[in-house]
């Protein structure tokens, strides 16, 4: 970043000096106040609930423009990365700020397939899991028991380690998502096969059983690492913010990953797809298509309680630009797999075609969002909706990696600390019990 020739001026309707702010400009996007000596030069916090109008951090890996509906992972715009690369391409393009040269890519996607593996001591944690445990408290267990198995890789200060641990957690998370999944479903797990791809390998993993063939269809294989692509990070929301944080306080990198699946798991972040899938259901056992324009109006009426899923973004103001790549994967998959009358994909286009054309939807610009499209694309492939969020850890942990790595190197950085508005009691003595 760099300083602006302007500066921000504070200043006090009560009688108190002004104060000039530094401003700093990034290479895009809207410059930066730098508040960082307010206390000291004031007695003052700032209030920002949400932090909506707060920078946490310089960063140079991912741009959002919400106004635009503009995503760009290191530059590059999410369409073409999408289109002309794959996961693994992404991943080296996050993690190392450039897009792999042929022999870079074969390295970097040898070098994960040799970690695909977990240690078998996993496989007797997981039994202490119910079998009908959400598949995140498993994610959330496994990740951060990592640390236990893999003691070469846990200092977070150590460039070495650091490297380690993320190529580790890259590969890793496919076997342990698939893992979870089989123990959920009763069936024996599936060692990785490390001349697939990394979505072939997934896909073994998931649907092979010892006593069948399995092959990875070409389309659905292609479908899955796109969704990869378009949730492999997302600049800093709620779950990059809690890697981030966790890290700053020196702990390991697979702690700091556990606890960013652990915020992924919620409704309004990595939980969308999962919830937007079970109201589209819900409104199919209402009455399907029928219905739609009934629950609609319901979504409009603020005292119903009823909420439109998988629409609008807390950033893109605008289309949201994965939601465009992720509809013509949708049609890909339903048209390879023969689901083209899926009664849940004509119910989702019924309701994108209301919010696309009703002036409440468009003027509020609730769009349809990533998770609209990718739920059924995941439904379709045959995951099971509970497992939709850990698919979406899988993808981002790359992303939280990137970022953390990234934050370690800034000599800028510190411990996390925000501040509060306190609104409790003043101080006040302890009376004895007999008096209270």
């Amino acid at each position: 970043m760099k300083l602006a020739d302007n500066k921000a001026t504070l200043s006090f309707s009560n009688g108190s000096p002004s104060v000039d702010l530094p401003v700093y400009q990034g290479s895009v996007g809207p410059d930066v106040i730098d508040i960082r000596k307010l206390y000291a030069q004031t007695g003052m916090f700032t209030y920002d609930p949400g932090f909506l109008s707060t920078a946490s951090c310089q960063s140079a890996i991912t741009y959002i423009d919400g106004d635009k509906g503009e995503l760009l992972y290191r530059g590059y715009p999410i369409e073409q990365l999408a289109t002309n690369c794959d996961f693994m391409e992404t991943c080296h393009l996050l993690l190392y700020g450039n897009l792999p040269d042929v022999a870079a890519k074969t390295a970097f996607v040898k070098r994960v397939s040799n970690h695909t593996m977990v240690n078998e001591q996993m496989q007797f944690f997981l039994r202490g899991f119910r079998r009908d445990a959400h598949p995140m408290a498993i994610m959330t267990g496994l990740v951060g028991a990592l640390s236990a198995f893999y003691h070469d890789s846990t200092d977070i200060n150590n460039p070495e380690h650091r490297e380690i641990s993320a190529i580790r957690l890259i590969a890793k998370m496919p076997t342990l998502v698939a893992m979870a999944y089989k123990y959920s479903v009763g069936q024996p797990y599936m060692y990785p096969k490390n001349e697939l791809s990394y979505a072939g390998n997934f896909l073994h993993m998931m649907f092979a059983t010892p006593c069948a063939d399995y092959v990875v269809n070409p389309v659905i294989e292609r479908a899955l690492d796109r969704i990869f692509v378009l949730h492999a990070d997302h600049e800093q929301n709620a779950s990059t913010s809690t890697v981030r944080l966790c890290g700053s306080s020196g702990t390991n990198p697979f702690a700091a990953i556990a606890a960013g699946v652990a915020c992924l798991w919620g409704p309004a972040h990595g939980g969308a797809n999962e919830a937007c899938l079970n109201m589209l259901e819900d409104i199919q056992k209402m009455g399907g298509i029928s219905k739609v324009g009934h629950f609609m109006e319901q979504v409009k009426d603020k005292n119903s309680g009823v909420k439109l899923m998988g629409f609008g973004h807390r950033v893109y103001k605008n289309y949201d630009p994965r939601a465009k790549l992720m509809q013509e994967t949708c049609k890909e998959v339903l048209a390879e797999l023969g689901l083209e009358n899926d009664p849940l994909f004509k119910l989702a286009m019924a309701l994108e075609k209301i919010a696309l054309e009703d002036e409440y939807f468009v003027s509020r610009k609730l769009y349809p969002n990533v998770d609209f499209y990718s739920g059924i694309v995941q439904r379709a492939i045959g995951i099971p909706v509970g497992l939709f969020t850990a698919v979406f850890a899988l993808a981002r942990t790359v992303g939280w990696i990137a970022q953390l790595n990234e934050m370690i190197g800034d000599p800028e950085y510190k411990i996390g600390r925000p501040r509060q508005l306190f609104t409790g009691s003043v101080s006040r003595d302890v009376l004895p019990i007999s008096k209270r």
